[in-house]
């Protein structure tokens, strides 16, 4: 069953925080005379002033237009511009002039390129432990088609962290992502957890998806190795994306949490306003 069409009123937990406070002003004033990709303005991530204020921003390489057209995600989709080859030194500047302490870098789908972006990639992650080799770094991978040699590309790069996400559930996966699949995606994560690096993976609730399918993904997950896991309430982007099916309330976000860990998850971060890179520095250590 395709999840419904129905609208539903945002309830008040889903409240945000106006953003403030020295750290984030600084950072947004540098992301904005650059002109960096930042999926935290992309995305409208709800806790851009949180992670901007612990010196922590999600950056996005390899433009900002995707290839595919996931039903969930803001982010543009069309046909990108050529890779821009002196992008990795442009962004690990970047990161130098913010002082982040914690950079996590995610990028577009690009479908359009041999490699899928890796080599960009890498060079990126090499550029900014060369320039601030304090700053620990994140990746949030695209899933590369699950093509090993090009997901060990990143991982021979050195991050602290690889993160890919599921997004959702099994049954409910071919209505909100274009192309990827669920199963690729768990070989995808169980190829990074077998290299050693840690291993992340997220999702959105409110498609549609039980709480028992919720748990199936969390065996599936520590079946394939990963050790974090995050799970946020999926807010409709815009008309033209799929509609909130529910909005999921705190206590269930708190249970999902405590069964997460009682299961063998290392980090569970799990509430309303979560998302992919929420509190991302807490999970470096392996």
């Amino acid at each position: 069953m395709k999840p419904s069409d129905t609208i539903l009123r945002k309830p008040d937990w889903l409240k945000i925080k106006v953003p403030s406070g020295k750290e984030y002003i600084s950072i947004k004033k540098i992301v904005t005379e650059h002109k960096l990709h930042t999926i935290c303005t992309s995305g409208h991530c709800p806790n851009m002033h949180e992670c901007w204020g612990r010196g922590t921003a999600t950056l996005m390489i390899l433009g900002d237009i995707c290839t595919r057209s996931c039903k969930f995600c803001n982010v543009k989709t069309g046909r990108p511009l050529p890779a821009d080859w002196e992008e990795p030194q442009r962004v690990a500047e970047s990161v130098k002039l913010m002082g982040l302490k914690h950079a996590v870098l995610t990028s577009v789908d690009r479908d359009d390129l041999e490699d899928g972006g890796a080599a960009i990639w890498a060079m990126t992650i090499r550029k900014i432990k060369e320039m601030s080799p304090d700053t620990t770094i994140e990746t949030l991978i695209p899933d590369f088609d699950g093509r090993e040699s090009l997901i060990q590309q990143v991982i021979d790069a050195g991050p602290e962290v690889i993160s890919h996400n599921l997004e959702t559930v099994r049954r409910i996966t071919p209505w909100t992502r274009s192309r990827a699949k669920y199963d690729r995606s768990l070989a995808v994560l169980r190829y990074i957890a077998d290299s050693g690096t840690v291993t992340k993976s997220g999702i959105m609730a409110g498609f549609g998806e039980t709480r028992a399918e919720v748990f199936e993904l969390m065996d599936d997950l520590l079946a394939a190795g990963v050790t974090v896991l995050t799970i946020g309430q999926y807010l409709q982007p815009t008309k033209k994306h799929l509609p909130v099916r529910e909005y999921i309330s705190p206590d269930q976000f708190k249970e999902y949490e405590r069964v997460g860990l009682e299961k063998g998850f290392r980090f569970v971060e799990s509430s309303p306003l979560v998302r992919s890179s929420y509190r991302a520095e807490k999970h470096v250590i392996k």
